[in-house]
């Protein structure tokens, strides 16, 4: 969806209550402010779609894209994500509905919202044995709470909860907790770098519980996850280069993804969790902001967060 139809519309909604009472007020003074309803978009290139620690392509390249509709000038929005991935119960894509409110009081930021995960033609992977190793239907939803406070111009922490009463549809409950971090590095560091340049990072504990019968109730393993970043933006392109681990052993990492191979050699342990290095090309656009057609001095627009804090889910 092109973000300019959706500004025209509601230009022309605001216009449109004047028309009819002309008498009233001027033509020209509109009814709702065009900047009240905006949209974000962009696509991406993965070296590899990492979750929470957890591969979600086998280590494989992935694309995703995503689009956001901000309405009360950024206060409510609601979006929709699409990513391409492999995972053991085979859906031939991931698509991500979300939700909520960005309230904003000085330097503080929340975001108070709803994801819903959702797996296009899943079904459920059975093991040589019979037993069954994934949910049938593994859409789950999740709440999430986000605080960040900007400590000046270039710092930024913050404080992330996500919690959902079945992980990956599997009737375990899980709640992940994060710290995060970004640096805008200044322009002229190290008398080389030009502007656009973040370093960020992010320091969390995923708690898991029991699955159900049917998953022949067993605890997942609960794990700690980190990453560490660099990322150069010019205009709309993102160029972010990323070291991902957790500190889940291969036998836990088989257990929390159901790794088809492991099951199918009768290890039972996965590398789907390990240290790994992921490179991410962005393209992000807003409505407000003409991006790759502003002239040489216009300011490039901020980038909606997704490279961490907003992904997709992990695999059980």
């Amino acid at each position: 969806m092109s973000a300019r139809p959706v500004c025209l519309a509601v230009l022309l909604t605001s216009m449109l209550p004047g028309l009819g009472r002309a008498a009233d007020a001027p033509p020209s003074a509109p009814i709702v402010d065009p900047q009240a309803v905006s949209a974000s978009f962009g696509f991406r290139a993965v070296t590899d779609y990492n979750s929470r620690g957890i591969s979600q392509t086998n280590h494989h390249p992935g694309v995703q894209g995503y689009l956001e509709l901000q309405m009360l000038d950024g206060f409510a929005y609601v979006g929709i994500a699409g990513e391409s991935l492999t995972l053991p119960n085979r859906p031939f894509m991931e698509m991500d509905f979300s939700g909520g409110i960005r309230p904003t009081f000085g330097a503080w930021t929340f975001d108070l919202g709803y994801l819903f995960y959702n797996y296009p033609n899943e079904r459920a992977l059975i093991g040589p044995d019979g037993t069954i190793y994934t949910a049938n239907n593994a859409d789950y939803y999740e709440f999430a709470g986000k605080a960040a406070y900007a400590v000046n111009d270039a710092l930024t922490l913050g404080v992330n909860v996500y919690t959902s009463p079945s992980y990956f549809g599997t009737h375990a409950p899980g709640t992940y907790v994060a710290g995060i971090m970004k640096y805008a590095v200044p322009e002229g560091t190290f008398g080389v770098l030009p502007s656009g340049v973040l370093i960020s990072s992010e320091v969390g504990h995923y708690f898991l519980g029991t699955t159900n019968a049917s998953f022949g109730r067993f605890r997942l393993p609960d794990y700690s996850y980190g990453n560490v970043g660099i990322a150069y933006t010019a205009k709309n392109i993102t160029l972010d280069l990323r070291f991902h681990d957790t500190t889940m052993t291969r036998s836990q990492c088989g257990t929390i993804t159901a790794d088809p191979r492991s099951i199918f050699n009768g290890t039972f342990r996965s590398n789907w969790c390990g240290a790994a290095f992921v490179a991410t090309l962005s393209f992000d656009a807003t409505s407000k902001d003409p991006g790759v057609f502003a002239k040489e001095d216009t300011v490039a627009p901020s980038v909606p967060a997704r490279t961490s804090d907003a992904e997709g889910p992990a695999v059980p």
